[in-house]
Parts: C-alpha cells; structure tokens; sequence
C-alpha cells in the first residue's frame, strides 16, 4: 500500500472482476474482500467497454466472466495474459468455447466455490 502521512492512498494489489451479473459480482467481491481486506482494490465492472478501460491499468490479477454487456472478454484476456497479469475465466460457458489460444487460461466453472476464486486470486497477488 502506498502511504502518505497515516492516510492510505491506494492499493498496490489491483483486481479487476468483469461480470454482468450483479449477484455474482457480489459474491466474488465479497469473498475477496473478505481475504485480503482493505489491502486490494477491487475493480468490478459489468461491460466489455468497460474492462477494456480498466484492462489498461496495472492489475495484480483478473476475474473475467466470458460473456457480458457487449460482447464476450476473449480479446481482453489476450491483452491481459501478454501483459503477464494473472487472470481466470470465471463462466458457466464450457471451456470448448474458449479459443484454443486461450485455453491455457484457468477456467473456473459456475456455480463456483467462492473458495476457488480466493484460492486463484490469493495465489495471484502472491506470486504463487
């Protein structure tokens, strides 16, 4: 974290979660949040537009939904593995559908274990 003075400022360990459902969103938040506290910013959004902006940022890791508001997130998982940022599909798609040059790409299943995603995410920011 950076730190100026005693007042926190932002985070170094950025997450970005690319889901158009609300509830799972949430759920995902939640159980990250949980985990790592004040310590992560999380970065949720619902749309593709909107995850190309924040795929743009330096992340510490990435959730990505397959299909969401306009469009499918294929293209911004390729700039975010080129990147080196960690990342997992998180979808109730079946991993055929992923391209096969992306299919290295962890592939978490819904309904999911709120365990796994900590697990992938926790390993992530730590370098695991």
């Amino acid at each position: 974290m950076k730190l100026e003075g005693n007042l926190e400022i932002m985070s170094d360990i950025r997450i970005l979660i690319v889901e158009d459902d609300p509830f799972i969103a949430m759920d995902i938040e939640t159980a990250v949040s949980e985990k790592l506290g004040d310590q992560a910013e999380l970065i949720v959004v619902d749309s593709l537009s909107q995850a190309r902006r924040a795929a743009d940022t330096p992340l510490s890791c990435a959730l990505l939904d397959i299909d969401v508001i306009g469009g499918k997130t294929f293209g911004i998982a390729a700039v975010l593995r080129a990147n080196g940022t960690p990342l997992a599909f998180v979808s109730g798609s079946a991993p055929s559908e992923v391209p096969a040059e992306l299919r290295d790409i962890r592939f978490v299943r819904k309904p999911f274990s709120t365990g796994e995603i900590v697990r992938f995410v926790w390993g992530a920011v730590k370098g695991n």
